[in-house]
């Protein structure tokens, strides 16, 4: 095969290392187009081009999340990662490794951890790399690796919640929360969510945002049935969609274009948490983005006139 034929062939496993290690859609292709740069002007072929390309991406990325991690103490308000559609890469033998890495609570998680830490847990919980090839790509010794792997796994251990659901019930709960807030059920609404359940938006400072996180379940499941409502009346619509691999919606505006991102957390079989993505610059990867000024300004008048 040619360079670009091999690259190609990598590309959708070279992405998702490299989200998985930066949260970030767009500082993921970056990074997957470095990569290829650097491979392409390489004057001789690796002996394996798969684990050239792997060493370069995580390498590249590692370096990125150093310097993005600056950026992010000084963040508006919460962060969360970029929101996912799709993860390009599919491996039946890791299905299940593939699905838990990618959603909105794991990469917070992940956040915790050091930059290698993060990149040998992705590497090798994830993809199942060998320590060897671990060891190649953040280049550290083996006996480094397998210890960073075990500070990695206790600090995730350590986050995740008692009794994470089943897929076919976390899919079943998603579904009837978002029939409820699409419907305006408050009562049923509320009956799905934790007692403690908090709703927490990231707009970056460059769109309205709530002052502060909604906590508790009457609070939560009140919100929601006051304003879909008033998002319907202006010709806002959600889509149910699959987001960071777990039941999420888009929101989008008349035009539409892209306003929101919304994924509920389910564990302990009820809805922990709901968590927003309303900052543009982390929609700008799913198309065209409504003005969430405008829109802001279209509920306050439909709220008025209510």
């Amino acid at each position: 095969m040619s360079k670009v034929e091999e690259f190609e062939e990598l590309r959708p496993l070279l992405f998702s290392i490299a989200y998985r290690i930066l949260g970030s859609v767009a500082e993921a292709e970056d990074a997957v187009q470095e990569a290829w740069l650097r491979f392409d002007a390489s004057p001789t072929r690796p002996d394996s081009t798969k684990a050239f390309l792997s060493t370069t991406v995580t390498r590249i990325s590692i370096d990125v999340l150093r310097l993005a991690r600056v950026r992010r103490e000084a963040y508006v308000g919460p962060w969360f990662p970029e929101p996912l559609l799709t993860d390009p890469y599919e491996d039946p033998a890791r299905a299940a490794e593939l699905a838990d890495s990618v959603s909105m609570a794991a990469l917070l998680l992940l956040e915790r951890l050091s930059p290698l830490e993060r990149a040998v847990f992705v590497l090798r919980e994830v993809f199942g790399f060998g320590f060897d090839e671990v060891a190649e790509s953040v280049g550290r010794s083996e006996a480094a690796c397998r210890q960073l792997a075990v500070r990695a796994r206790q600090h995730m251990r350590e986050g995740r919640p008692r009794f994470e659901a089943e897929r076919k019930e976390r899919d079943e709960l998603a579904a009837r929360f978002f029939d409820a807030m699409r419907e305006g059920d408050m009562a049923g609404l509320q009956d799905l969510l934790a007692a403690d359940v908090t709703m927490v938006g990231d707009g970056g400072g460059k769109t309205p945002q709530l002052a502060r996180a909604v906590a508790g379940a009457a609070n939560v499941a009140r919100l929601l049935t006051a304003i879909i409502p008033l998002m319907a009346r202006i010709d806002v619509t959600f889509e149910v969609h699959e987001v960071n691999g777990q039941p999420g919606a888009v929101f989008r505006d008349r035009e539409g274009r892209v306003l929101t991102v919304l994924v509920p957390d389910v564990a302990d079989g009820r809805i922990q948490g709901v968590r927003s993505v309303t900052n543009p610059d982390k929609l700008a990867h799913l198309g065209p983005v409504a003005d969430a000024w405008a829109v802001h300004e279209e509920l306050k008048q439909a709220r008025r006139s209510s």
